[in-house]
């Protein structure tokens, strides 16, 4: 079977820098030290790298609401909203649900610089419930 940790299971996160604190179906937190790696051309984090942050914290949190009915969750719709540059620091990744139904779930993501707290990003995820694949 699968590794289905997401930082030992997924290079991309990795490579992204998203560490995981806490995953539950109920809440995730997670952090991200930001630096130059993660920059545009014009010295600010691009704005991938929260998509990603976002995009990737509600899938984890769903999936982790559904594993024991044989489910994942898979992202439908992704929104992030940038709100201030940022060159570099930590920043918080929070992740909750705002509905969990049957079938779909819509989670909501919250990025804060850990420094002062200011929000930098923030998006909402709508993911469909699917089986998890066979091994």
């Amino acid at each position: 079977m699968k590794d289905r940790d997401p930082e030992v299971s997924s290079e991309f996160l990795r490579v992204a820098g998203l560490r995981f604190e806490e995953i539950g179906g109920d809440r995730v937190l997670g952090s991200i030290q930001l630096d130059e790696r993660h920059h545009t051309p014009w010295g600010v984090v691009h704005g991938g790298v929260y998509t990603a942050a976002v995009e990737s914290a509600a899938s984890v949190g769903a999936s982790a609401a559904v594993e024991e009915k044989g489910q994942f969750a898979v992202g439908l719709n992704n929104s992030t909203d940038f709100l201030r540059p940022t060159e570099e620091g930590r920043v918080e990744v929070v992740a909750e649900p705002i509905m969990q139904g049957k079938s779909q779930q819509l989670w909501q993501v919250i990025i804060t610089r850990a420094e002062d707290g200011k929000e930098v990003a923030r998006g909402q995820v709508r993911l469909q419930n699917v089986p998890l694949p066979s091994s």
